[in-house]
């Protein structure tokens, strides 16, 4: 049993509904606690403020993070409406200024200076010995810089959670080792040295953020430097979510895409091979819909939509946000379209590090028992998890073999036979028993 159980969470979007980044970590609490941790939350104002243990959320210092952390506390106190607009619009103009300062003379994201709130109320806790570890996770990379400079500091026990890889290669053979010409950039590579270099643990969400996090850092793993090793992050059954759901089948075939729309993760990739089926199978013109939830439309998008004339084919909802009405938060509602979905699409990227990165959307999937079309992007790892539960796989950028995977999703839907989903969802408990099993086995008195 663990026995330093006083873990400081530094979190920048703690308990922010339906973002990744916060449900990663806000998951894993009923297990942590569970198991005796007692946690002690650091995070911004973005989030709700937990009940259950200290939560402290602060402000960050610099005007950009306070711009976005500001914009995300009025949407939670006020809705989206006409206030939140004057009172935004307003912060934003008095803030431009101080904004282009930040950014000519330090290039950071936004969200870099909520580690120096962190970091000093962080010490003060940890000099007061009501802190046994540091726990960074993000998301946002502040909460390991605070987390950094709390072990150089103070010497604390610290263990990061990398969720995203925080050097961004441009190829197969970039391994990510030159220094980049970002300044930003420059910063998460200098800081993922140091996370190898004086955390006690790392860890990633796939196999091959470990393996290029390893290349660049040939210290990692050898002792007096981080041990860094792979847990699947999962998710846990969400609210909402319906085990007496039987699927439905109606007179159109409905392909819900849920999350963040760009230029390299576009429904357009959908948009033409719909395109390409109507050819084949005009009559599919009155009976498909694709719906985007979660996010605006990427341009892309928008330009097939126009091209192709699909205003009536595909149904914009935008962010789903809790309906004061029946109380549903933002993710009981998303959970009820998925389950509602007839195929949910998986749009995985197409930049070089999709190679070490599982869209955490893939989780959630899994829970809602749909099948889900795939279309991945030089990622082993995902295509396997995926053919394992039966899901539709196509490759991005191989638009013959997309176009054939919307026609086989066609016919099937036609004969009332989609993919049947296979194999069981990935929880978080499995995430937090890896946790603890490996600091445990290495000696790490937990």
């Amino acid at each position: 049993m663990t026995t330093e159980k006083r873990w400081l969470i530094l979190s920048h979007g703690f308990n922010m509904d339906g973002r990744a980044a916060s449900q990663t970590i806000t998951d894993k609490i009923p297990y942590l606690l569970d198991a005796g941790i007692k946690p002690i939350v650091f995070s911004a104002i973005t989030g709700i403020k937990d009940q259950r243990f200290p939560h402290r959320q602060f402000l960050a210092w610099g005007p950009a993070a306070f711009r976005f952390d500001f914009r995300h506390w009025i949407a939670n106190q006020y809705g989206r409406g006409l206030l939140y607009k004057v009172l935004t619009r307003t912060v934003s103009i008095l803030l431009a200024p101080l904004i282009a300062l930040e950014k000519l003379f330090l290039g950071y994201s936004s969200q870099w200076s909520w580690a120096i709130p962190a970091f000093i109320h962080g010490r003060k806790l940890i000099r007061s010995g009501q802190v046994d570890l540091v726990y960074s996770t993000g998301g946002a990379w502040s909460a390991h810089l605070a987390g950094l400079w709390l072990k150089k500091s103070t010497g604390i026990k610290w263990i990061a959670e990398i969720h995203d890889p925080m050097v961004i290669r441009k190829s197969p053979a970039d391994d990510g080792a030159d220094k980049p010409r970002n300044r930003d950039a420059q910063f998460r590579q200098y800081l993922e040295k140091q996370i190898i270099r004086f955390s006690d643990f790392a860890w990633w969400f796939t196999e091959g953020a470990v393996h290029y996090a390893k290349v660049r850092n040939t210290n990692l793993n050898i002792p007096g430097n981080a041990h860094g090793f792979m847990v699947l992050p999962g998710a846990n059954p969400p609210g909402g979510l319906s085990k007496e759901v039987t699927h439905q089948y109606s007179d159109k075939l409905n392909l819900c895409h849920f999350g963040s729309l760009a230029k390299d993760r576009s429904l357009s990739t959908i948009l033409n091979a719909v395109q390409a089926l109507l050819k084949k199978y005009p009559q599919a013109r009155q009976q498909i819909r694709v719906h985007a939830y979660g996010a605006p439309l990427d341009v892309l998008t928008v330009e097939s939509i126009n091209d192709f004339g699909f205003d009536d084919l595909l149904l914009a909802h935008g962010r789903l946000e809790k309906d004061p009405v029946t109380g549903k938060s933002g993710r009981e509602r998303v959970v009820e379209k998925m389950q509602e979905a007839d195929v949910l699409i998986l749009l995985h990227g197409n930049d070089e590090w999709c190679a070490e990165y599982i869209p955490s959307k893939f989780y959630e999937y899994l829970w809602a028992d749909r099948p889900i079309w795939g279309i991945t992007h030089r990622n082993t790892q995902l295509d396997g998890m995926l053919l394992e539960r039966g899901a539709y796989l196509s490759h991005e950028g191989d638009l013959e073999g997309i176009n054939m995977a919307l026609e086989r999703i066609w016919l099937d839907w036609e004969q009332k036979c989609l993919s049947a989903p296979t194999g069981k969802p990935i929880g978080v408990k499995q995430a937090v028993d890896t946790i603890l099993s490996v600091v445990n086995q290495t000696h790490f008195n937990l």
